[in-house]
């Protein structure tokens, strides 16, 4: 994928959302005032840098950010460590830890709600889709270059007593449809993710619920899909990266009471199939379907608070083996548990605070075997004045595979995310913002000889533009 290509990509997608603009301005009849170039930007007006958006256009923007990563392939091995000769397929790379790179990246985006084009109905309140490419060009380690095209999509509606909601975005990326390749396989659980998410592939993430409220009650079917089709090279070579197909599917009803009138009280169940590509060169691959209890509590308990907690039990049934396939686990039918909260604090009209959380058994992103996916997230937002903001964040993931019965099964790996970011706007269309991230890998299994091969440290910082039509 070169440069060139993607400097096309973005000419054609400058041009469209110009384009647009131009023909929103023009449906208006507003006018775009030229800005004089002796003016400076914070001295801006809303009327000097604006055009009048239909309602049905509700986002028109622009943003570049340029970025230093001095660890794109998160890899902590020493090079003492490294076998004296190692294989790199064509079209691969070696992940190391001396690599870093400069990091241009250009994200416009168009997005369109069509319930104010519908006259004369009250049911859909939203119904959204909307266009935002990504380009990414990696100056220092090329293979990591990208387009990706995302597509996200929202309906919301209701009438008299049922509602509904659907929130969906379907991605393909335009990447290497090679992997990365990690010289004698000594990396952390979490080196690879960040590559795999720049390599060719389509993803799609979605849910959609039904509710019917009476009085008190309501009862809510759900579903949601999680789904990898990755189309990368499958290569049976020591330390390269087999990026496996995967998906997670699931529904089932939600029964709920109202203790308050914002406060619900929820019982739940859902009936779920994970998939995960077997390779030619392996038996072993860990499709299963499970059945999950879910006890939650979702609502406003105070003004300030807004919480969505839900969790049970997980009955695990893998598939049993045959003469081609192996289910590489310990136990064939696998009590485990499900977990997922969500809490927004409004903590006074300038602070919030915001807490997620989920645990659940799923597939290994490079086949064969499963793991138990934990991922904490808090994050800290001040407003410091009318054009400053202040974003704080933390995370711990852990990936835990010793359910599984396989070497590579020994395994407990953790990555700890801190990073802070600052926005200032100048006006209502122009803003600037400066980040910075650090990643920590670690390993966390005891007796593991040279458990630094499994660590890594990242450090992060980029500065970025963001206009908004």
């Amino acid at each position: 994928m070169s440069i060139l290509r993607n400097r096309s990509t973005l000419a054609v997608a400058v041009l469209l959302i110009w384009d647009l603009a131009a023909s929103a301005a023009d449906e208006t009849g507003a006018i775009t005032v030229s800005v004089p170039a002796e003016r400076q930007w914070a001295e801006m007006t809303t009327d000097q840098f604006s055009f009048e958006k239909p309602s049905w256009l509700t986002d028109l923007s622009f943003e570049v950010k340029e970025s230093f990563d001095d660890n794109p392939y998160l890899s902590g091995v020493d090079s003492k460590y490294l076998p004296l000769s190692y294989t790199v397929p064509p079209g691969s790379v070696a992940a190391l830890q001396n690599r870093s790179s400069f990091v241009t990246l250009v994200a416009p985006r168009i997005g369109v709600n069509f319930a104010p084009l519908l006259s004369n109905q009250q049911t859909l309140q939203v119904l959204s889709l909307a266009y935002a490419p990504r380009i990414a060009v990696f100056h220092g380690a090329s293979a990591e270059n990208y387009d990706a095209h995302s597509f996200p999509a929202i309906v919301k509606g209701d009438w008299d007593a049922f509602s509904l909601g659907a929130n969906n975005t379907f991605n393909f990326i335009d990447g290497s449809k090679y992997g990365p390749t990690y010289p004698g396989a000594f990396l952390n659980a979490y080196s690879t993710c960040a590559p795999r998410e720049h390599r060719e592939q389509i993803n799609d993430n979605g849910t959609v619920f039904f509710q019917y409220n009476h009085d008190r009650w309501f009862v809510r079917p759900a579903a949601s899909l999680l789904d990898y089709d990755m189309m990368t090279k499958l290569l049976d070579v020591t330390g390269y990266q087999n990026y496996a197909s995967r998906y997670d599917i699931n529904g089932g009803p939600d029964f709920g009471y109202r203790v308050a009138p914002q406060l619900a009280v929820t019982l739940g169940y859902r009936y779920g199939h994970q998939y995960q590509e077997s390779f030619s060169f392996s038996p072993y691959s860990s499709s299963s379907d499970y059945q999950r209890a879910l006890f939650g509590i979702e609502g406003k308990p105070w003004q300030w608070l807004e919480m969505k907690v839900q969790g049970g039990p997980d009955f695990r049934n893998y598939q049993p083996d045959t003469a081609t396939h192996i289910a590489p686990v310990s136990d064939m039918h696998l009590v485990t548990y499900y977990g997922e909260a969500s809490l927004t604090a409004k903590i006074t009209a300038r602070d919030g605070l915001t807490v997620t959380y989920k645990q659940f058994q799923w597939v290994s992103q490079l086949g064969t075997i499963p793991y138990f996916d934990s991922t904490y997230r808090l994050s800290y937002r001040r407003k410091m004045g009318d054009h400053l903001t202040l974003d704080l964040g933390g995370s711990i993931l852990s990936s835990d595979y010793t359910s599984g019965d396989l070497p590579s099964s020994k395994r407990l790996d953790f990555e700890y995310v801190a990073s802070a970011r600052l926005d200032y706007s100048f006006n209502a269309h122009i803003s600037a913002n400066l980040a910075y991230e650090f990643d920590a890998g670690r390993n966390d299994l005891a007796g593991v000889v040279n458990s630094e091969m499994r660590a890594f440290d990242r450090n992060l910082i980029s500065v970025g533009v963001l206009v908004k039509f």
